[in-house]
């Protein structure tokens, strides 16, 4: 069961959230209603590729997660398979400061970062700071060639990359996913290339989410990494052929999922 750690504002879009989660399933129990920020709302626009480009409003409830008692001692007693973050809920001091005491807090079997660079909302000692409370980390190829330049001065290829984030921060694996064209997958010294699936693309809001939530469930059911990025380049190809980021998902990709389950049972 996923659990979501944020905050919504008192108000109609707030309440909106706080039911949407329920009705998929999500342990919202973790979600602190903030008494005077609103909820916060991206503005996505799409090209003609079905490309998007994100408006995010500021100073919202998310911008300012309450950490009380109760939910740190929550944290702290649960038992997580996986614990994941991203670069964008750090863009506050406040949010930082929560996270980095959650993560201290916590002991999972995996750490999971999406580094996910929206805009400007990024630093260097954020993302420093992120690798190395981290095991698994994600990025596009994008990113990759940012954070090259950022981290060690230079535009390293793919693998060298790879191994240089891996041996500087202890990582145990790294994605690096290319869109259409598939994804690469790094651990032990070894980078794995994954093919992308053709398909229609109706937009791609949601596509790394969906390929990161489908690598993370794959690899702890007891896949490989080669065919946990497999199986996450199944859904994230399902989900940007839907309209919206969270589709339901169709019969043969619910019994895929069953399958995997099975696998953790057996």
């Amino acid at each position: 069961k996923s659990t979501l750690i944020s905050s919504v504002g008192k108000d109609a879009l707030g309440r909106k959230a706080l039911k949407e989660a329920e009705k998929r399933g999500i342990n919202s129990s973790f979600i602190r209603i903030h008494p005077h920020l609103p909820t916060g709302i991206v503005e996505v626009s799409l090209d003609e590729r079905g490309h998007p480009t994100y408006q995010i409003k500021e100073n919202v409830a998310w911008d300012n997660i309450i950490l009380d008692q109760d939910l740190a001692d929550n944290s702290a007693k649960n038992k997580w398979e996986v614990f994941c973050f991203g670069t964008l809920a750090q863009r506050t001091k406040e949010n930082r400061e929560v996270l980095n005491q959650i993560v201290s807090q916590v002991h999972p079997h995996q750490v999971f970062y999406d580094v996910n660079l929206r805009q400007n909302y990024y630093e260097k000692e954020w993302i420093e700071k992120s690798l190395c409370q981290s095991s698994i980390v994600k990025l596009n190829d994008r990113e990759a060639l940012i954070i090259s330049e950022l981290l060690f001065g230079q535009t390293l290829k793919q693998e060298k990359f790879a191994e240089f984030i891996c041996q500087e921060y202890d990582l145990s694996i790294v994605c690096i996913t290319h869109g259409k064209n598939g994804s690469s997958v790094y651990r032990n010294g070894k980078l794995e290339k994954v093919a992308g699936i053709n398909g229609p693309v109706a937009d791609t809001v949601g596509g790394g989410d969906s390929y990161s939530a489908g690598f993370l469930f794959s690899y702890l059911c007891g896949t490989s990494m080669y065919e946990a990025a497999e199986f996450a380049e199944i859904v994230g190809n399902f989900v940007v052929s839907q309209s919206g980021a969270v589709p339901k998902y169709p019969k043969w990709l619910e019994k895929e999922i069953e399958n995997l389950k099975y696998k953790i049972k057996k």
